[in-house]
C-alpha cells in the first residue's frame, strides 16, 4: 500500500516530532484509541438505570454490565504489552481498536442483558490490546528529545476526555438513549484506523524485550532493562482465571449454591498457581521479586485499599443522584465533575510537592479526605441540595485525591530502581483496576443490597447510606497502612517528569523515558 510507513524494531531511532504534520497525526490516533477505552470506563455508570429498567434486570446484571468490560480489561492488559512486543505494536494497536468497535455495535444493538454482558466482555479485551499500544506506539514513534512533551499531551487530552466523558454520556442518555453511549466509539475507530495505517510506523520488540507490565507502564523501548523474549501465555490465563472467578463468586454470592463456592474456591486455586508460575518462569509477566521491597508492597497494599474504597463509590453514586435524588443521567454526568477537573489543575503540583516533603504525610491525609468526603454524602437524599450537600462531599474527594494519587506514585518509583519503574508502574495500574472490580462486585453483597434495590428509592438509599461508611473505612486502612509502613521521606532516585492526570479509576502510567528528561535510561 503506498506510502505506509517502514516496520523499524524498538530499539532503532525514531524520529517524528511533535511539531510536524507526522508527529501531530501519531499523537491523534493514540489520543482517539484511548479515549474509546476512557469513554468505555466512564459513561456506563450513568446508564445503568436506564439499562436495567429497558431490560428488566436486576442489580446483579448491571453489576456484570460494568464488570465485564473491568474483568477482561485487567485480565488481559499485561498480555495485550506482550502481543504488541511480539507481533507488532501497531498491528495490535489496529486490531484493539477494531474489536472494541466491533464490541460496542454489539452493545448498542444488545437485544438483552446476556448479550450486553457478553458484548462488554469483548469490549474489555479489545481495551487490553490498545492501552497498552496508545503509550508503546508513543514511545517508538517519536524522537527522544519530544516523548515526555508527547506522552504529557496524551496524558492532558485523556484527563479532558475522563471529565468530559461521564457528562457526554449523560447527554446521550437523556437524548438519544443509552444505546449511543456504545455507538459513539465506531466514529472513533473509522477515524482512528486509517490514521493508523497512514501515519503511524510499525514497531516490534527486538532483542531488549520488554515485558508485558513495562510496556503497559510505558517503558521506553531500547532502556537498559533488557530481558529475554518471552510470552508468559499461562501467567496471563492463570491471572485472568482467579480475577474471573472471584468476581463471579463475589456477585452471586446472594443467590448462594454450590456453583458460588465452587468458583470461589476455583480462585484461589488459580491464584495460588499463578503464583507459582510466576515464580519459575524465566520471563515471567510479573516477576515477584519486586515484591521484595518492603515500600513497594506496602504502596500496592495502599493501592488496593484507596481504589476499592473510589471504585465503590463512584459506582454507587452515580445510581444514587439518578435514583433517590432524581437528577437525569445529564445532571448526574455533570455533577461528578469537581474531582475530575481538581485532579487536572492541581495533580501535577501535588507531585512535585511530594518528593520535596515525602510520602507519608500526604498518603495518609489523603485517603482520610477522600473518606470524610463519603461520609458528606451521607447528606445525600430526596431533595438533596447539589451546592449545600453534593457539591462539598465531591470537592473533598477531589482535594483528597489530588492529595494521594501523585505521592502515591511517587513513593512507588522511590522502591524501585530507574530500570524497573516501568514495571511497578504497570503492576500498580493493575492492581487499582482489579481493586475497583472487586469493589463493584462485594459492596452491593456487603450492605445488603437486595436484587431490586435500584427500583426503589428509599431501599437504594437505605444501602447507600451503609455502603458509604464502609467505603470511607476501606480509605481509612489505607491512610492507616501509609502511616505505619512508609519511610517520612522517599526520595525518588531518578527525575519524574509530572504532567497533569484527570482519570479518576487508575493511578497515571509512568513512562521510564520521563526519568531523565525525555531521554532513554
Amino acid at each position: 500500500m503506498s506510502g505506509l510507513p517502514m516496520k523499524i524494531s524498538s530499539n532503532e531511532q525514531s524520529t517524528a516530532r511533535i511539531a510536524t504534520a507526522r508527529g501531530k497525526w501519531i499523537l491523534l490516533t493514540t489520543v482517539l484509541g484511548s479515549s474509546m477505552v476512557l469513554l468505555g470506563s466512564t459513561v456506563t455508570n450513568v446508564a445503568l438505570p436506564h439499562i436495567g429498567e429497558d431490560f428488566s434486570a436486576d442489580l446483579t446484571a448491571l453489576q456484570w454490565t460494568v464488570n465485564a468490560y473491568m474483568l477482561t480489561l485487567a485480565g488481559l492488559i499485561l498480555l495485550g504489552g506482550s502481543l504488541g512486543d511480539r507481533f507488532g505494536r501497531r498491528r495490535i494497536f489496529i486490531i484493539g481498536v477494531v474489536c472494541f468497535a466491533a464490541a460496542s455495535l454489539l452493545c448498542g444493538l444488545a437485544a438483552d442483558t446476556n448479550m450486553l454482558i457478553a458484548a462488554r466482555a469483548l469490549q474489555g479485551a479489545g481495551g487490553a490490546l490498545l492501552t497498552p499500544g496508545s503509550l508503546a506506539l508513543i514511545e517508538a514513534s517519536f524522537h527522544p528529545d519530544d516523548r515526555a512533551r508527547a506522552v504529557g499531551l496524551w496524558s492532558g487530552f485523556g484527563g479532558i476526555g475522563a471529565a468530559i466523558g461521564p457528562f457526554l454520556g449523560g447527554w446521550l442518555v437523556d437524548g438519544p438513549g443509552w444505546r449511543w453511549t456504545f455507538l459513539l466509539n465506531i466514529p472513533l475507530a473509522l477515524a482512528c484506523v486509517p490514521i493508523a495505517l497512514r501515519h503511524v510506523p510499525e514497531s516490534v520488540g527486538v532483542a531488549p524485550q520488554v515485558t508485558a507490565a513495562d510496556s503497559v507502564a510505558g517503558t521506553a523501548p531500547g532502556s537498559t532493562a533488557r530481558r529475554p523474549r518471552g510470552f508468559d501465555v499461562l501467567g496471563a490465563a492463570l491471572g485472568a482465571l482467579a480475577l474471573a472467578l472471584a468476581t463471579y463468586a463475589l456477585t452471586e454470592a446472594r443467590s448462594g449454591g454450590l456453583m458460588v463456592a465452587v468458583t470461589g474456591i476455583g480462585s484461589v486455586a488459580a491464584g495460588v498457581a499463578f503464583v507459582l508460575v510466576e515464580q519459575r518462569r524465566p520471563d515471567p509477566m510479573m516477576p515477584l521479586t519486586v515484591f521484595s521491597s518492603r515500600q513497594f508492597s506496602a504502596v500496592n497494599l495502599i493501592t488496593l485499599c484507596v481504589y476499592a474504597g473510589l471504585g465503590g463509590f463512584f459506582f454507587l453514586t452515580a445510581l444514587e443522584l439518578q435514583i433517590v435524588v432524581g437528577y437525569s443521567a445529564l445532571e448526574s454526568g455533570a455533577a461528578m465533575l469537581p474531582s475530575t477537573v481538581l485532579m487536572l489543575i492541581f495533580s501535577s503540583h501535588s507531585g512535585e510537592l511530594a518528593q520535596r516533603l515525602g510520602p507519608r504525610l500526604p498518603l495518609t491525609v489523603g485517603p482520610l479526605m477522600c473518606g470524610v468526603g463519603m461520609l458528606m454524602m451521607l447528606r445525600v437524599d430526596t431533595g438533596a441540595s447539589y451546592l449545600v450537600d453534593i457539591f462539598p462531599a465531591l470537592l473533598a474527594i477531589g482535594a483528597g485525591m489530588v492529595v494521594l494519587v501523585a505521592p502515591l506514585t511517587v513513593t512507588l518509583l522511590s522502591s524501585v530502581d530507574s530500570e524497573n519503574a516501568g514495571l511497578a508502574s504497570g503492576i500498580n495500574n493493575a492492581a487499582a483496576r482489579a481493586s475497583g472490580l472487586f469493589a463493584v462486585a462485594a459492596l452491593p453483597l456487603l450492605v445488603g443490597m437486595g436484587p431490586d434495590a435500584y427500583r426503589s428509592g428509599a431501599a437504594f438509599d437505605a444501602s447507600f447510606s451503609r455502603a458509604m461508611p464502609l467505603c470511607a473505612a476501606i480509605l481509612g486502612i489505607g491512610s492507616v497502612l501509609a502511616f505505619t509502613t512508609l519511610r517520612e521521606s522517599a526520595a525518588v532516585p531518578h527525575r519524574v517528569h509530572w504532567r497533569a492526570h484527570g482519570w479518576l479509576m487508575e493511578p497515571p502510567l509512568t513512562p521510564r523515558f520521563s526519568h531523565d528528561h525525555g531521554k532513554n535510561s
